[in-house]
């Protein structure tokens, strides 16, 4: 059912994306890794993903950055992106959605199965 559809997962925190990872692999999503945010606008452009879960803090271009410069790009403005932070503020909630972020997951206040279920809620596998 979801073979063939490609995630991006974008997080500096090495042990949250190994658990995203296996979590998706075990829904049979493909998955791609990136560390970063320069790494994150690459890798969407050579891999096209279905949707990309973004962190927000993160080095050298931040989440709100990737999320601008893909809306801002034709061919992936319409890619689901899903911010996955440890920002609690409304003030970044309220930024996400305005530069067009699909969903805004709080990690402290989500557990994982949720996301999955949002993921495949963007994706409209649900």
């Amino acid at each position: 059912m979801n073979e063939g559809k490609k995630i991006l997962l974008v997080d500096d925190d090495l042990t949250l994306l190994e658990m995203y990872e296996d979590r998706l692999k075990a829904e049979n999503y493909t998955i791609v890794r990136a560390t970063n945010g320069e790494e994150a606008l690459k890798l969407v452009r050579e891999q096209k993903p279905s949707l990309v879960i973004l962190d927000i803090m993160m080095p050298k271009v931040n989440g709100f950055d990737v999320l601008k410069n893909l809306r801002a790009d034709k061919e992936f403005e319409k890619i689901p992106v899903i911010l996955l932070t440890a920002l609690i503020q409304d003030v970044d909630r309220a930024q996400g959605k305005k530069l067009g972020a699909t969903d805004y997951i709080v990690k402290s206040e989500t557990m994982p199965g949720e996301v999955i279920d949002k993921i495949k809620k963007a994706l409209g596998d649900k």
